[in-house]
């Protein structure tokens, strides 16, 4: 933005945010956490925050969310999910269990995470605007902004932290110019991994994120 003094000249706002996302809780609290990030990443053109908001309006239910919902109900839909569910009725037993019980499963010896009986799952568990999951990357990016997140993973799911973890994914991961070129898809890899979950759903976020930030 040059010379702009972007303090005074803010990208995000509770107003803006509110019109993209509008079952959005605290928008003021949000923005407020959002847009100070931001001013330290390089997200610093409209294209790029369409870009990025898209995503993370997708990641987090709309900006309703900050952990992973793991309430699932239909034991074969976790089955299929994920390997470490072995088949209907061990998918059934883990959701009569509760969401603790399946995370500490789904996750267990991943990401750098213990056994199942650690809790790394549970502690660890997708968090934040960008859902954040697995211990390496509590360590990588808590290094990354200056924070022990291993040891305070519920800092990753409070705004602030959460906002400054979410710059730091998408600058680490060479998003911004992925944006520049209009590449959802790429971006989508970087973010959620090669099934690239909710492509239309993050493809249709991000045109609607272009009508608030308008290049």
């Amino acid at each position: 933005m040059g010379n702009t003094d972007e303090s005074e000249n803010p990208m995000i706002t509770a107003d803006n945010l509110r019109q993209f996302a509008p079952r959005i809780s605290d928008a003021e609290a949000q923005a407020d956490a959002l847009e100070t990030a931001r001013q330290n990443s390089t997200v610093n053109t409209p294209q790029r925050l369409a870009h990025l908001m898209g995503q993370l309006f997708v990641e987090s239910a709309g900006f309703t969310r900050m952990e992973e919902n793991l309430n699932y109900r239909n034991p074969d839909r976790l089955a299929a999910l994920f390997k470490a569910v072995k088949g209907p009725e061990d998918a059934a037993a883990l959701i009569a269990a509760g969401p603790q019980a399946i995370a500490n499963r789904v996750y267990a010896n991943r990401l750098g995470n213990g056994d199942e009986a650690s809790g790394d799952g549970w502690r660890y568990r997708g968090s934040g605007y960008i859902q954040l999951t697995g211990r390496d990357n509590y360590r990588k990016f808590g290094e990354m902004v200056g924070m022990d997140l291993v040891n305070n993973p519920d800092l990753v799911r409070q705004p602030p932290t959460s906002a400054q973890v979410a710059f730091a994914y998408w600058d680490a991961t060479g998003c911004s110019p992925l944006a520049d070129a209009g590449d959802v898809e790429g971006i989508t890899r970087n973010i959620n991994g090669p099934a690239e979950q909710g492509l239309a759903d993050r493809r249709d976020a991000t045109a609607r994120a272009m009508d608030v930030w308008p290049g």
